[in-house]
């Protein structure tokens, strides 16, 4: 359905080094969905995106952490890459913004390495998730519970593992988006 997120705002937070399929796909994926996306990052200008090891495309950086509000949206993608996952999770208002968006019970959209931001933001615990396998040690020590599926849903959370999860997760969370919509 083209537009049945017609009025959602979805913030994606990415620092250079992400994934670029995974920013790139839920990105595409929401916006044909009706939704807003804005890519939030530390700094304004592009990012650099990595397909694994190797440089892909630059994204526009659409607002910088210091000038967005969490009220302001509805959900967020946090999406991986080993370089923008570690250096992420170490900027206090990225870590701000995802306890708001979580203490909001709005959906908090996690793939692969974006799985570290969440567990340095202390939001994790209590929490059933899926990532990349070497992440699996930080959400446990974190107090959450990790399984290895394609995709996981439990309360607000939707988590992947991997690129080839993105058909999956974009439609647990465009469904979860939707549903939170009509319950809001």
């Amino acid at each position: 359905m083209a537009n049945e997120l017609a009025g959602c705002k979805v913030a994606v937070l990415a620092v250079d080094g992400f994934e670029q399929a995974e920013l790139l796909e839920p990105k595409r994926a929401l916006t044909e969905a009706g939704a807003e996306v804005h890519v939030v990052s530390a700094k304004p200008g592009k990012i650099q995106g990595f397909r694994h090891v190797d440089k892909g495309e630059t994204v526009d950086v659409d607002a910088t952490f210091d000038k967005v509000r969490p009220d302001d949206y509805d959900a967020v993608v946090l999406p991986g890459g080993v370089i923008n996952g570690d250096a992420i999770r170490l900027i206090p208002e990225a870590q701000a913004f995802v306890r708001a968006v979580d203490g909001a019970k709005k959906p908090v959209a996690v793939i692969c390495h974006g799985g570290w931001l969440p567990v340095s933001a202390g939001i994790v615990k209590g929490h059933t998730m899926t990532s990349w396998p070497s992440l699996q040690d930080d959400i446990r020590n974190a107090g959450g519970t990790w399984i290895d599926k394609q995709v996981v849903e439990d309360g607000n959370f939707i988590t992947s593992r991997k690129p080839d999860d993105l058909p999956a997760f974009n439609k647990k969370l465009i469904a979860q988006l939707a549903s939170h919509r009509r319950s809001a």
